[in-house]
């Protein structure tokens, strides 16, 4: 199948009714920056590192509010007591591999130390899932010099998503995944904010595209190869609202939730996890619970569309082994949104020439 990468509201597939931050991701919110490096060699190895970094994080900023949901606990997050512990973020986030995680970690730590030549303890953050569906997960490729260059290299403008990064070898719903991007702009108490997420998808379920299901099996007949269950889903939510870690902690439980929309299972040997940070400093007057509801729906809003973007922009794989693993094919999802009422063409299109111009019907 030969299709052009494409994000779903290029699709036409739109979710919610909030508008977008210009980019349509997490870099919407200021000083909040996305790096990758992608280690593939067209063969055995499809892995690699993605990171989150804050820029206010430094020499005069050593913490961020913030807070960690643990949908299913089956997964390496390291560092993550202390951000449940002390309700702040110290360092950027990354995401990489399940078993490249611990170097990925070091590697954090030699960033946090070169930052800080005084210090003494830090708390570098570094998520994975398992794509050793595709990737020879066993040979551990990631390095230092890999993660380094992912944090110092990342930038404000619009990630890549798809098969990039941490992404690279991913699988989700029974397609080829990776990452994905979104955000959503509300009104709270009188001001703008921001909601962005990333995600990284490779968990099992059954595609759901604006709440119309998409069997693999039916989208791609010739889906016969193994696929392990669950392999986790890992989301990073940050914001600019006056919120605190308690209320962090609510926005990631949301993200969370937001996982079921396009049809997860939640399987035993899925880790799902959600880290959510705001860029203010810790409020002395957080919003009030009573006007959190507008995040609630951003989050909820940016994480389908950003697990959505990690399936449509993803490619046909194959990996270690020869395992192969498709690529969601646009045409189909399409025609089937049309076919239960979700999109309609154009005037002069009809639902046989389903590719493009499309949007949700009401």
């Amino acid at each position: 199948m030969d299709q052009e990468p494409r994000r779903a509201r290029d699709l036409g597939v739109t979710v919610g009714t909030l508008p977008t931050g210009p980019l349509n991701a997490i870099t919407d919110v200021a000083d909040v920056l996305v790096g990758h490096v992608t280690v593939d060699d067209g063969a055995d190895l499809h892995t690699g590192v993605t990171a989150v970094v804050p820029s206010q994080l430094g020499a005069g900023r050593r913490a961020l509010p913030a807070a960690v949901c643990v949908g299913n606990g089956y997964g390496k997050l390291v560092g993550s007591t202390q951000v449940d512990e002390l309700g702040v973020l110290e360092s950027p986030i990354v995401l990489t591999a399940t078993l490249s995680v611990f170097r990925a970690a070091d590697a954090v730590l030699t960033y946090l130390m070169d930052r800080d030549p005084a210090g003494v303890s830090f708390n570098p953050l570094v998520g994975e899932t398992n794509d050793a569906h595709l990737s020879d997960i066993r040979r551990r490729p990631v390095t230092e010099e890999h993660v380094l260059d992912a944090v110092g290299h990342a930038s404000a403008g619009l990630p890549a998503e798809g098969c990039v990064g941490a992404g690279t070898g991913t699988t989700a719903l029974g397609f080829k995944a990776g990452i994905g991007t979104s955000s959503r702009r509300v009104s709270v108490d009188g001001s703008v904010h921001t909601v962005g997420a990333l995600v990284q998808s490779n968990f099992s379920g059954v595609l759901t595209v604006l709440g119309v299901p998409m069997p693999a099996a039916d989208l791609v007949p010739q889906h016969d190869q193994e696929e392990p269950p669950g392999n986790s889903c890992m989301i990073i939510v940050a914001t600019d609202a006056p919120v605190d870690a308690r209320q962090l902690g609510r926005l990631a439980r949301r993200a969370v939730f937001a996982m079921s929309r396009v049809g997860a299972a939640y399987a035993n040997g899925s880790g799902d996890y959600a880290i959510a940070f705001t860029t203010t400093p810790q409020p002395g007057q957080p919003l009030p619970d009573g006007m959190i509801d507008p995040l609630f729906a951003a989050v909820m809003d940016s994480v389908e569309e950003a697990l959505l973007n990690s399936l449509f922009m993803a490619v046909t794989t194959t990996g270690v082994r020869g395992r192969v693993q498709h690529a969601v094919p646009h045409h189909h999802v399409l025609q089937r949104l049309v076919t239960a009422g979700r999109l309609r063409t154009d005037a002069g299109q009809g639902p046989g020439e389903v590719d493009a111009g499309l949007s949700v019907s009401d």
